[in-house]
């Protein structure tokens, strides 16, 4: 009787830490109702960091080719967004620390500027992800698309416009104008 009692309490006593272990997640989704969803793409090397600019997006439609071109479109656009807003803010940096002639032509300049690097980049972003997902409801398509564009091409691209426009080339400092560039895209990668 007493060898029964040890054979049933070694099990139940290995079974026991197991039973006490629930994450959190679980303890969350009993008291709140919800589901925790992880998207495509979340994780930290699909983020913009030192070296690139990077963007994620999704295409939703019942056509598998249109719901990638909806995907597509959205990361030009979203990325297209991050690499002029990081421009700007160089830009404004920049015509800070410098006594630049007239400041104001200058970053109109450099906006315009901006734009044409940004459509040019755009022609040279690569793809570094995609997923397909296909509804069980209604049979659409939701396509995810994970693209990048180097640091370094973008900012190459912006020194030779820079370097050909005379008015603006009587006013840079690559070398200050890199070091901006460089800590704005330091500060994308601590985000």
């Amino acid at each position: 009787m007493k060898r029964a009692a040890q054979l049933f309490l070694i099990p139940a006593i290995a079974i026991l830490p197991l039973t006490g272990c629930k994450s959190k997640k679980q303890t969350i989704q009993k008291a709140t109702g919800d589901v925790e969803i992880t998207l495509p793409f979340s994780s930290k090397e699909f983020r913009s960091d030192e070296e690139h600019f990077r963007a994620k997006q999704v295409g939703k439609s019942p056509d598998l080719a249109t719901a990638k071109k909806i995907a597509y479109q959205n990361a030009k656009a979203e990325m297209a967004g991050n690499i002029q807003s990081t421009i700007k803010r160089v830009t404004d940096q920049y015509t800070n620390q410098r006594t630049v002639g007239n400041t104001q032509e200058f970053e109109n300049k450099f906006e315009e500027l901006s734009r044409e690097v940004v459509n040019l980049e755009m022609a040279n972003v690569r793809e570094i992800g995609e997923k397909t997902f296909q509804s069980q409801d209604d049979k659409s398509y939701s396509y995810w698309i994970a693209i990048e564009a180097g640091k370094k091409e973008v900012f190459d691209k912006l020194d030779a416009k820079i370097s050909s426009d005379a008015k603006l080339k009587l006013d840079y400092d690559k070398q200050k104008f890199q070091q901006i560039f460089d800590a704005e895209m330091k500060k994308l990668a601590d985000e």
